[in-house]
């Protein structure tokens, strides 16, 4: 079972790191503009993105993997279409330490991946946006 609307800002204000996974170098792209978002708001964000490690997104060193990123990682936010879903998580899966929290981004959505990542022991956050969310506060 995801996340409802009344655990998102507990579920927030729980986590300092995030990596955003299919973050766009693209300034107009959604995913650009959320990992800056979060940056701005304190968050250490790491965007993911295996055309652009070692480069930058957003103002931020990028990652080509999770398994890049050179800190635990609290919450993988996935920017990446609903069939990569599952793929992404068994990377948030294979972290040491790994992620509190699992959350996919507005209109990505994969019911059996958000049951394993619950069974597995991480929060579930799907088919909403950490940025939205935080303005509403």
């Amino acid at each position: 079972m995801t996340a409802d609307s009344s655990q998102i800002p507990s579920i927030l204000a729980g986590v300092r790191t995030i990596a955003v996974v299919g973050a766009s170098p693209n300034p107009a792209r959604p995913s650009n503009d959320v990992a800056r978002f979060l940056a701005a708001r304190g968050y250490k964000v790491f965007p993911v993105n295996p055309g652009h490690g070692g480069g930058g997104i957003a103002g931020l060193p990028a990652f080509a993997t999770l398994a890049d990123i050179p800190e635990a990682i609290d919450m993988v936010d996935v920017f990446r279409a609903s069939e990569h879903v599952a793929e992404v998580l068994e990377q948030a899966l294979a972290l040491d330490p790994r992620p509190k929290v699992f959350w996919t981004q507005l209109g990505v959505v994969d019911e059996a991946a958000a049951a394993r990542a619950e069974a597995e022991g991480l929060a579930v956050v799907m088919d909403r946006c950490p940025k939205i969310e935080l303005m509403g506060y």
